[in-house]
């Protein structure tokens, strides 16, 4: 196994296009690392690259600490997942899981001896004499996952290698890719841009958009710690609620205000984030999870003065939850205790989502009251995006916060 570096890595197409925008990775020796992020957000352009596949423009990217910027796709070791499993459908397993071993002339017995290892880790060898046709996607795809092992790589690459199954085996095979990959402890590049399969696959995940990493660290922190309005909207589903803004301070207290509501904010929002002090009578962007929203009845400890109150205009049940949309209407002009007028600052075609028990009585068209777990609560600066916590608050986990995209490109290498 070997480290992956990028360094300033950038993929430029003739018309100009940066597919990838200065990449600055590093994967380590047996770490899972997931570049996930929108279609165009330049993911698979990145690992096509590591894969030789695509030419790298700029910069520079070591496997094993050499460049590789000039090396041929067979001379770096490194094996691929595609998304189409791309099996010889008149070959049976054990042929479609030795035929690039043979290719590279190795001995019958050493053929036979890795096959078999294959088999045996991805549960195989009953099927070893059929056919692909005669197999069902999840283990066609696990085929296509043999193939890659018994090349015996430094490193894994898997180009969205779940995508043609349906949810339930989606579901199974991804369990089985984390159990292979900790079993063999191999350098692992995965791509998605399902954020469900970063968050429950990947050692760290890398977050890209418009060909720019945004941001990489561990999936609990990404979750916890978004470094920009982008990354804070992508990962999470249903995704956080984001609506304009304004801190205020009322009897001594710092409050935000959105759309018609207000809440006081916790003194341990403010220990985490004490640059949201400097934003006192500012504008600044909210956001709010469905997670952190609850039906009053249903909250711990019940009522309390971090609630608002609304209409349910859309309720949807998925069994172990309910999902409440509501709007935030326009709101009037309101007078602050220095007898200022605040401006309108919400939407009145904004809706939010709040992920609720699944025993709340709320019916479309009824009035409902949220508790807000304002501990929960995110900040980011209006005009960068970027989030709001201390003044030296860097670095590590937000590679590529000063190239922030709000919005998702389109039209670029996937």
């Amino acid at each position: 196994m070997a480290a992956i570096e990028f360094q300033g890595v950038s993929k430029i197409y003739p018309d100009g296009t940066r597919a990838v925008d200065s990449l600055d990775l590093t994967i380590n020796e047996g770490e899972f690392m997931v570049l996930v992020g929108p279609s165009g957000c330049g993911k698979t352009t990145a690992l096509r690259m590591v894969a030789g596949l695509e030419e790298i423009s700029e910069g520079a990217l070591l496997i094993g600490g050499h460049v590789v910027n000039d090396v041929s796709s067979k001379e770096r070791d490194i094996a691929m997942v595609f998304q189409n499993y791309a099996l010889y459908p008149h070959m049976t397993v054990a042929a479609n899981l030795g035929f690039g071993l043979k290719l590279r002339k190795l001995s019958r017995d050493e053929v036979r001896s890795r096959v078999q290892r294959a088999a045996a880790t991805l549960g195989l060898e009953p099927y070893l004499h059929r056919k692909p046709g005669a197999l069902s996607g999840g283990q066609r795809q696990r085929v296509a996952m043999g193939r890659a092992i018994v090349r015996e790589p430094r490193a894994y690459l898997m180009d969205e290698p779940l995508s043609n199954l349906d949810a339930k085996l989606r579901v199974q095979v991804r369990a089985e890719i984390q159990k292979i990959q900790r079993t063999l402890g191999v350098t692992t590049i995965y791509v998605t841009h399902d954020q469900t399969e970063a968050m429950t696959m990947g050692d760290r995940i890398a977050v890209m958009s418009d060909g720019a990493l945004q941001q990489v660290d561990t999936p609990e922190q990404v979750y916890r710690r978004p470094a920009n309005r982008f990354v804070a909207g992508f990962i999470g589903s249903p995704a956080m609620n984001i609506v304009n803004a304004r801190l205020t301070r009322v009897n001594g207290n710092l409050i935000v205000r959105f759309g018609e509501h207000s809440l006081e904010i916790d003194d341990e929002v403010l220990a985490e984030r004490p640059a949201l002090l400097a934003y006192e009578g500012k504008s600044v962007i909210l956001g709010v999870r469905p997670e952190d929203l609850e039906d009053v009845a249903f909250a711990p400890g019940g009522s309390n003065e971090r609630t608002i109150v609304t209409v349910c205009t859309l309720r949807e049940t998925l069994g172990s939850e309910v999902l409440v949309h509501f709007p935030l209407a326009e709101p009037a002009q309101d007078a602050t205790d220095a007898g200022e007028l605040i401006e309108p600052l919400g939407d009145a075609s904004s809706i939010f989502v709040a992920r609720v028990h699944p025993e709340t009585k709320v019916r479309e068209g009824e009035s409902l009251r949220l508790a807000v777990d304002t501990r929960r609560l995110h900040f980011f600066e209006p005009e960068s995006g970027l989030a709001i916590y201390g003044d030296d608050d860097a670095a590590a986990s937000r590679n590529g916060r000063e190239r922030v995209q709000l919005q998702p490109a389109s039209g670029l290498g996937s």
